[in-house]
């Protein structure tokens, strides 16, 4: 199967299923020298790992990374690094009913379409659990940008139709929901426990920013910055839409005031506004970068659906097994993972676009 590869100067390839012997990533290009500790991948895993409220799904892994190559007395040696996560609590007993019929809105019926085959344990590659090498890649490249002075911050934004109003970021990590305001965090809470009284899961929203990345990354034609982020997000499961800056708002906005003027700062060109969300032309202008991605409800539900087995007849169905009632809370992680490959790949991609640049870092 092709498609497990992200990225072309800090490329990764993530690997395993959600019932396999484990999960994982492989990382090539990485620079050396970059201080790295398991300890600080696993700060990240911890985020994403499930069992940490009654909103996520009850399968308990402890999501232990294990770092197999590459890294050597606590920083990157630029060779491949290897990371690996044992699956520990696996129960693919709870999923040998689905061998026979495709869930709704799963990638069940789309994989038999394509390989004429598929691992049903828990959705095999098309699980949430793959992201767990995103995760820890992600983390890696985190730890890259900080030293660049590059940050990146995700949030949920919305669950339902709870919306936040203010932004704390010490929030965050302070109520389930990872949402930024701990007003909307309570209102939520109310709307997303009726739901579980229905046996039924919500969609969301969660916003990711950027800060301190500079000018210049990105290509102004097919690999522009905002393209790759948006082929980013997009490629994890559940995010169906993808917005960069103002995004779907600039159809309802008129030029005079969606475009960002220009203005000098301290010797430095600036923009008044930022409604391009830090992106022109397909390349970064300085400003904070701003992205938003939509994520579908759980399709996973304890409802009686309506759906076809694989003898073509409509039959009606109970999913059993554990899922999570909402994805954004366990998500957030994984969009800033995905950002932050991203930008890594775009930070080295631009170190041979100028040729004054090339000539300062080797005649210097």
């Amino acid at each position: 199967m092709a498609g497990s590869i992200f990225g072309e100067y800090f490329r990764i390839t993530t690997w395993g299923e959600s019932h396999g012997p484990g999960i994982g990533v492989v990382i090539d290009g990485c620079p050396a020298g970059i201080p790295i500790t398991a300890e600080e991948i696993q700060e990240s895993l911890n985020r994403r790992k499930p069992g940490q409220s009654k909103y996520t799904t009850p399968r308990k892994e402890n999501d232990l990374v294990e770092i197999m190559s590459g890294v050597f007395e606590g920083k990157t040696t630029g060779t491949p690094i290897s990371l690996m996560v044992r699956n520990e609590t696996q129960r693919s007993s709870d999923y040998s009913e689905i061998a026979s019929y495709y869930r709704p809105s799963h990638a069940d019926y789309t994989f038999d379409e394509k390989f004429g085959f598929r691992d049903y344990r828990g959705g095999g590659r098309s699980s949430g659990r793959e992201t767990i090498g995103r995760v820890a890649a992600g983390a890696i490249a985190k730890k890259l940008l900080e030293g660049m002075g590059i940050k990146i911050c995700a949030y949920t934004k919305s669950i339902g139709p709870v919306c936040m109003e203010t932004f704390d970021e010490a929030e965050i990590e302070n109520n389930p929901f990872r949402i930024p305001d701990a007003n909307a965090a309570a209102r939520i809470q109310e709307y997303v426990d009726g739901l579980l009284r229905e046996t039924d899961s919500s969609g969301g929203v969660i916003e990711c920013f950027a800060t301190g990345v500079p000018a210049g990354l990105g290509s102004p034609v097919f690999d522009k910055l905002d393209a790759c982020l948006a082929k980013a997000i997009m490629s994890i499961g559940a995010v169906k839409g993808v917005e960069i800056g103002d995004g779907f708002a600039v159809a309802a906005s008129t030029g005079s005031k969606n475009n960002d003027n220009f203005c000098m700062k301290d010797g430095a060109v600036c923009k008044k506004t930022n409604h391009a969300g830090g992106i022109l032309g397909g390349i970064s202008d300085g400003d904070t970068i701003v992205l938003r991605a939509a994520f579908k409800p759980t399709p996973s539900i304890f409802k009686t659906q309506e759906t076809v087995n694989k003898n073509g007849e409509d039959i009606s169905v109970n999913i059993r097994g554990r899922h999570d009632p909402l994805i954004m809370p366990r998500a957030v992680v994984v969009v800033e993972a995905m950002t932050a490959l991203t930008l890594v790949d775009a930070l080295l991609a631009n170190m041979s676009s100028r040729y004054d640049k090339i000539l300062e870092f080797y005649n210097r």
